[in-house]
């Protein structure tokens, strides 16, 4: 457990809150509530106060208090969120229309603007005089347009800042038809596509059709391939890659080192980088809550510290390979204040075989089914989860606002790539397209994880180069597709470049959705709690539900080759005051877990969910909008969760039930008893310490 990671308290606040205010304890009464806040000031003033009692150390890496400290000044509530501008057939994918370019690479600017990124090819869609392989989409307008990216971004890398730009990092030589080189770094030809493989393009999101893509300077080393993470300083680390391509690395074009952006240092030697050859490139990367990074190739697996260069090496990867070309879904799971914030990551599919040569059918091979999980703070081993219902290679994993995770897209059978040879599937390396979607439950039992229940197959099949994103309505929007060379269409061609987009609709899609009031616009590291309004309609006509509601913040990454790059979902911790005359609730919503490392800065999506039914997102900034070292605050004290009942304003600690409330005449009395116990325990046994030592 990273204690010191989770932020001041958090045991002080589970003590009182999940052990003295149960609904069977007397101080669930009005006169027991008062008694509780003065016993916790107490509480956590002897443990500032007893740093070195040895039976209190996890308790003093985690003691906070009430911030006297304001929000941040640049912080201001958002206008509620609205319901979603449409409706959809739930459990199913639905085309919205073609892309201007195939979306090999995707994320979300805004909430109305989706940027979409494709390698340099002859598609239709033209921007000063060339071919576009770069565009965005209009979310309410549905309207698209062309953009200029540059260089060529073939296989690039992506990833938010801390101060909510976006860079693109990365890519191939410049090309002319068939995706053949051309020889010539600055471009020319029909393409005009410069060599993007020391690029760095920067875009800050707008909301109208102002903002384009720049070159940032350039790195020193080529980078095709490279896996980008944001820090806890709101930089990026950039890592990995090699320089000319193909269907997996070699030790003549191999860029085993990373860096960072903005600049840090020339370029880092990484030994696990080089020793995972040929399986390096995309390494699959996280930042943990320990501050360190979790790297995983081939079929190896570190810790890095970002600060020292460290590599610390953990248990080597079970069943399969993961990384590209194998090409897993991954991701990291909910951090919750019920997991106290820990991180742990989920690895499914993928594919087992050694023999990285293309002179065999490839294509034929099935996919792995296998799905592990590790929490690298915690233990350095994998575990079993629940395999998929069938093998998958290329699938995509989205985490939803329940905390669900959506399992889509991707093949049976084969691998990531594309090639001439005569077993390929037109150039296809992969075959058996995976339209089935499914969906996983984290907090399932052992066993009843994965469920296909009231979902439909995608008529579409996203192969490689293929990418998928959740939005604010919290549909997922998938598209892309294309194992070629160039630009491939026909009714002939089993895997076309792919332009249609679909929206798939989760079970929660057309339910009403909350319109939560008081949401912040910045959240910062620590500091003062706020408020957020639900409205009787928000809880479903019962006062009852806002024990079912949760405060989730979701960074939904940048998509490519089968991996989200930057993808997390954090719940803040919360309670509530439900009020039972006109069944409204305030839920108490405390900030970010002071450590930057838990969620890096930059921005996000807002979510409220009730009773598993999410608002539509909002956008808000995480940190302090800038990039650098950020600001961490004592977290802010919540109140008990408690029940309002009626007009009389009787109070009851949560759970309630009408017996309960009678009761509290009699848990008043007796909660004097208990006050005495808990003053003994964190005051007299500290004295005792003190006199003894």
């Amino acid at each position: 457990m990273q204690f010191a990671e989770a932020g001041e308290g958090y045991v002080v606040d589970r003590l009182f809150a999940s052990s003295v205010l149960t609904a069977s304890s007397p101080f669930a009464s009005p006169l027991g509530t008062r008694l509780v806040y003065i016993l916790r000031s107490i509480a956590t003033r002897t443990t500032r106060h007893c740093r070195m009692w040895p039976r209190t150390t996890a308790v003093l890496a985690l003691a906070r208090s009430g911030s006297i400290l304001a929000q941040d000044a640049t912080a201001t509530t958002l206008s509620p969120p609205s319901q979603p501008l449409s409706t959809g057939t739930i459990g199913a994918f639905n085309i919205i229309g073609n892309s201007l370019v195939s979306a090999q690479q995707m994320f979300l600017g805004t909430p109305d603007k989706v940027f979409m990124l494709d390698k340099v090819e002859n598609n239709a869609a033209q921007i000063n005089g060339h071919p576009a392989w770069a565009s965005q989409w209009a979310l309410g307008s549905n309207q698209q347009r062309p953009m200029d990216a540059v260089t060529n971004t073939f296989c690039a890398g992506g990833i938010s800042l801390g101060d909510g730009t976006w860079i693109n990092v990365g890519g191939n030589q410049a090309v002319t038809y068939g995706g053949d080189a051309t020889g010539n770094p600055a471009g020319g030809g029909p393409y005009d596509d410069p060599d993007g493989g020391k690029s760095i393009r920067v875009l800050t999101p707008c909301d109208d059709d102002s903002c384009e893509w720049v070159l940032a300077p350039s790195m020193t080393t080529k980078r095709w391939y490279a896996t980008l993470e944001t820090l806890a300083d709101g930089t990026a680390i950039i890592i990995g890659g090699c320089s000319n391509g193909g269907y997996v690395n070699d030790a003549g074009q191999d860029n085993p080192t990373y860096e960072f952006f903005p600049s840090k240092s020339d370029p880092i030697y990484s030994p696990f980088l080089s020793e995972q050859l040929p399986i390096n490139l995309y390494p699959l990367t996280w930042l943990l809550p320990s501050g360190k990074l979790f790297m995983q190739a081939n079929r190896a697996t570190i810790l890095l510290d970002p600060h020292t260069h460290t590599e610390f090496p953990l248990d080597p990867m079970p069943d399969a390979v993961r990384a590209y070309p194998a090409s897993a879904g991954s991701l990291m799971l909910p951090l919750t204040p019920a997991n106290n914030w820990t991180a742990t990551i989920l690895f499914c599919g993928g594919s087992d075989n050694d023999d990285w040569s293309t002179d065999w059918d490839i294509a034929a091979m099935p996919a792995s089914t296998s799905c592990v999980r590790i929490t690298p703070d915690v233990a350095g081993s994998y575990t079993k989860d629940d395999p998929l219902p069938e093998g998958r290679s290329m699938a995509n994993l989205i985490v939803l606002p329940t905390g669900h995770v959506f399992c889509l897209g991707g093949a049976t059978q084969g691998t990531a790539g594309y090639g001439n040879q005569s077993w390929a599937i037109g150039m296809s390396y992969a075959d058996s397209p995976a339209l089935m979607p499914a969906m996983y439950d984290p907090s399932a039992p052992l066993g009843s994880r994965w469920s296909r229940d009231g979902l439909s197959a995608s008529t579409v099949p996203r192969m490689y180069h293929s990418s998928a994103l959740l939005l604010p309505d919290g549909s997922v929007l998938v598209s892309g597709s294309n194992p070629n060379s160039d630009l491939n269409t026909g009714p002939n061609v089993k895997y076309p470049t792919e332009y249609r987009t679909e929206l798939f609709y989760p079970s929660y899609f057309n339910q009403r959705r909350p319109e939560p009031s008081g949401l912040l616009s910045q959240l910062s590291y620590g500091g003062d709690s706020f408020d957020v309004q639900l409205s009787s309609d928000d809880l479903g006509g019962d006062a009852r539900n806002a024990e079912n509601a949760s405060v989730v913040v979701i960074r939904t990454g940048f998509a490519t080759h089968a991996m989200n790059m930057g993808q997390r979902f954090l719940q803040l911790d919360s309670t509530f005051t439900a009020y039972g005359d006109n069944n409204t609730a305030t839920l108490h919503v405390s900030q970010l877990p002071p450590n930057p490392a838990i969620l890096a800065p930059g921005p996000a999506l807002i979510f409220v969910v009730v009773n598993g039914i999410p608002s539509v997102g909002l956008q808000v900034m995480i940190g302090s909008g800038q990039i650098g070292e950020q600001t961490t605050l004592p977290i802010g004290d919540l109140p008990v969760s408690t029940f309002v009942v009626g007009g009389g304003g009787a109070l009851s600690s949560w759970p309630w039930s009408a017996a309960q409330v009678d009761e509290n005449a009699s848990r008043g009395r007796s909660a004097l008893v208990w006050a005495v116990w808990w003053l003994g325990g964190f005051l007299v046994v500290p004295m005792v310490w003190f006199v003894v030592v």
